[in-house]
């Protein structure tokens, strides 16, 4: 049976070999996912050693992150697209070649700056890959099956976010061959290249979804230089003093912003296919949720970088002790995980209030711990409130998507699932901008184990009031998610 035909073959009749080529295919998809993710973290528990060897400043630490998050927001859009037109497997293929051969770039980078250039040509590859997600996982499920994907995709995701800074200190720690740091994106290669394998021989060879679209490169130019110039100034001025371009930057932005709705819109009534259908953000629930997602994956970017400064360059961690020291918000986010999946048909949104609520009592509880202990902090002080925060990441990790476009027509679900991705790391790279210029503000030019700490605990309120936004922005989401909807 060919791998395209699975998803219009009952799942009872599929035939032992061909369910397991079907598993194998979404186990390509889902290497590719984690990839992304690992990535987008992964640099955080690195990025003090690498500013040491690179002799970067602490604006350059924000970029390793930032740049690649923002690279991916900007260009996920057109990823989708790409897609479209050329078919889901050989996008996804061409983009998981591509992400191996920037993985080493970032691996070899002899300077700070080329390493910060390879991380954005990361971000941009990722966005490539990632949009393909969605649409093999119903290529080869079918609507029937594809909820059981989802269920195993959704948990798996929130995870291998969490996990980026942990498995980054492992390999740090490592110290692999004695290449320190540039074993984090040399992992990338043997991964990579076992989902190329597995991906040329079980990924459905489907045509291109919609051929007729064609790629509008004045879309794509609005949408990236809108989100550069909001993200840019946001990290560069603060180390600039924020000189008056850093605020003229922002304003043009948000024009930027206006200018891209205006050119869908009229894209839209030429007959020509926008890359946002205009008509999603007519719709408040779905507006609704784009402010959730802002809160709660800007509340984790600005979450982890405080974290992460606080132990290294500030108590003296190494990157393995860093990742042992933030390990339980990994540990608690999976049974958060399990709870919301339990009492989600019966709470609906309900869940993601109680996860939101549970996440900003674990912070802030680990305020009054760093508040409280000083200079003479200890990783398992912060244990059981970080444990508690990621209890609740993790409730809210599972539904958070369902609920969100469950307000969406279904001819509008993929232009909205594609900008709720670019959303989900555009806010990842604000939340990190927002919480480092706090962070290193603080910080200024003073020394010391007690600075460090009480300048994580300020940043680490950033998040909180994130967090806050993103719970009472809740109350206008659909009771119900999609699928039971």
């Amino acid at each position: 049976m060919s791998t395209s035909a699975l998803a219009r073959t009952p799942a009872a009749q599929l035939p032992t070999a061909a369910s397991r080529a079907r598993w194998i295919g979404f186990g390509v998809v889902l290497v590719a996912a984690v990839m992304n993710l690992l990535d987008s973290t992964i640099t955080q528990t690195a990025a003090p050693a690498i500013r040491r060897q690179l002799a970067g400043s602490y604006a350059d630490l924000e970029w390793l992150t930032a740049g690649y998050t923002l690279a991916m927001s900007v260009t996920l859009l057109l990823g989708g697209r790409l897609g479209d037109i050329f078919g889901r497997r050989r996008v996804l293929l061409g983009g998981i070649s591509g992400f191996i051969a920037a993985s080493a770039l970032c691996a070899v980078a002899p300077s700070i700056s080329g390493l910060i250039a390879a991380r954005v040509l990361q971000g941009v590859l990722a966005a490539v890959m990632v949009p393909q997600a969605f649409g093999l996982i119903r290529e080869m499920f079918g609507d029937d099956g594809q909820r059981k994907a989802f269920a195993v995709f959704g948990p798996v995701m929130g995870l291998g976010m969490i996990c980026g800074p942990i498995v980054g200190g492992a390999l740090v720690g490592a110290n692999i061959a004695g290449i320190g740091w540039r074993a984090i994106f040399l992992v990338n290669v043997p991964l990579g290249l076992g989902a190329l394998a597995a991906g040329r021989a079980y990924l459905p060879r489907n045509a291109a979804a919609t051929p007729d679209h064609r790629f509008d490169p004045v879309s794509v130019l609005l949408a990236v230089a809108a989100g550069f110039c909001l993200i840019y100034p946001l990290i560069q001025g603060r180390q600039d003093g924020w000189p008056t371009w850093s605020f003229a930057m922002l304003a043009v932005g948000a024009g930027l912003i206006a200018a891209f709705g205006a050119h869908q819109s009229r894209r839209l009534r030429r007959g020509a296919t926008p890359l946002v259908d205009p008509g999603i953000l007519t719709r408040r629930p779905y507006l609704v949720g784009l402010a959730v997602e802002v809160g709660f994956f800007g509340a984790i970017g600005g979450m982890v970088l405080a974290l992460n400064v606080m132990f290294q360059t500030g108590l003296g961690f190494s990157p393995l002790a860093c990742g042992v020291a933030t390990i339980a918000i990994a540990v608690a986010a999976a049974p958060g995980s399990i709870v919301s999946g339990i009492v989600l048909p019966r709470l609906g949104r309900t869940t993601m209030h109680i996860g939101a609520a549970v996440m900003a009592a674990g912070l802030s509880a680990t305020i009054m711990v760093l508040v409280t202990a000083g200079s003479g902090l200890s990783a398992w002080y912060c244990a059981g409130p970080l444990a508690l925060s990621g209890f609740g990441m993790g409730m809210v990790f599972v539904p958070m998507t369902d609920v969100i476009l469950a307000g969406v027509a279904p001819h509008e679900v993929g232009s909205a699932s594609g900008l709720l991705e670019a959303v989900q790391q555009l806010a990842t790279s604000l939340g990190v901008a927002l919480a480092g210029t706090v962070l290193f503000d603080q910080i200024g030019t003073a020394l010391g184990r007690g600075v460090f700490v009480s300048a994580a605990a300020v940043a680490l309120g950033v998040s909180v009031a994130l967090l806050t936004l993103a719970w009472l922005a809740v109350w206008w989401l659909p009771r119900r998610g999609r699928a039971e909807g």
